[in-house]
């Protein structure tokens, strides 16, 4: 290509509009979207991920409905699964275009995790099968006292997954797996905090109008626990909660909303972290045409890209 970069990246909060932003610059270059969402890979899953499928158009993205709802998609293979989507679009001479909010897997491909497959543990799974939630949530932070992924500690299976793998001894990639060498660019979309709030609540009574419970009645219908579509959060935790009758509609709504501000302010201390930690966002404006001041940077964009110190 020419390019100083071989990945570009778009990140930022819920709500922000990312994939609208990753459509319009994949579509002045040449571009194929690869999701960095833990949920949207799971196929029928839609409104509650807030895939807006439709909005892709033409342009080709990967990464989302490649598995179906109960299977245990991770951190590891989406690692191995952006590589195999990076390299396929670099050999069709097309630009790479990472977006998404899912701070761990932004993190796995721009910092480089080395990672290694856990499998499940059954004799230490019958050693913590006595334990109450609380207890495993309490051993989990003893193993990992600076736990990230604070979702592992709202669900029994999550838990048991996350203590398996903190307790892993294994250390370092498997030999025939390498990252490619990436020169990436990362972009965020950023909003004022108050026009994000009303953006994120507008966006919640968006889907519920558009089908949202319908959505979650689908899932379960075909076979997916409420137990299940609980253990992914948000939208499918309170809608699964209102369905089961503990919550009421409006006590649903309020509480949900609520859970999607607090992940905002999440993902907005995560993406201080990784600035922290040496990786560069070139920040554009939400409400200012982002996708217009992207490619205009880089279009006057020169040299190396020093994303990490």
């Amino acid at each position: 290509m020419g390019l100083p970069y071989n990945l570009l990246v778009i990140l930022g909060l819920t709500a922000s509009g990312k994939t609208k932003v990753g459509v319009q610059v994949a579509q002045a270059l040449d571009g194929e979207i690869i999701s960095a969402d833990s949920r949207q890979v799971y196929r029928g899953m839609d409104l509650g991920t807030g895939k807006d499928l439709a909005e892709y158009g033409a342009v080709p993205y990967h990464l989302i409905d490649i598995v179906d709802p109960g299977y245990e998609f991770n951190l590891f293979e989406f690692q191995r699964r952006f590589v195999e989507a990076f390299k396929a679009i670099r050999a069709r001479g097309r630009l790479p275009i990472l977006v998404g909010g899912t701070g761990m897997y932004l993190d796995s491909v721009l910092c480089g995790y080395a990672l290694v497959e856990v499998p499940e543990n059954f004799t230490l799974r019958q050693e913590l099968a006595h334990l109450s939630d609380e207890q495993l949530a309490e051993r989990l932070r003893r193993i990992s006292p600076k736990l990230h992924n604070t979702t592992d500690l709202l669900d029994r299976q999550r838990l048991l997954r996350a203590i398996e793998i903190a307790t892993c001894g294994q250390k370092g990639p498997p030999p025939d797996f390498h990252l490619p060498v990436l020169s990436p660019i990362v972009f965020g979309i950023k909003w004022p905090r108050e026009i994000l709030r009303c953006r994120i609540t507008q966006r919640l009574k968006d889907r519920l109008q558009q089908g949202m419970i319908a959505e979650v009645e689908r899932l379960q219908q075909k076979g997916i626990s409420l137990a299940t579509l609980e253990s992914y959060g948000l939208e499918y935790r309170f809608v699964a909660q209102y369905l089961k009758g503990a919550i009421k509609r409006n006590d649903m709504f309020q509480k949900l909303n609520s859970a999607i501000h607090q992940l905002a302010k999440r993902q907005e201390t995560w993406f201080r972290r990784m600035e922290r930690q040496g990786i560069k966002i070139h920040w554009v404006e939400g409400d200012k045409e982002p996708a217009s001041a992207i490619l205009q940077q880089l279009k006057s964009y020169q040299g190396s890209i020093p994303n990490r110190q």
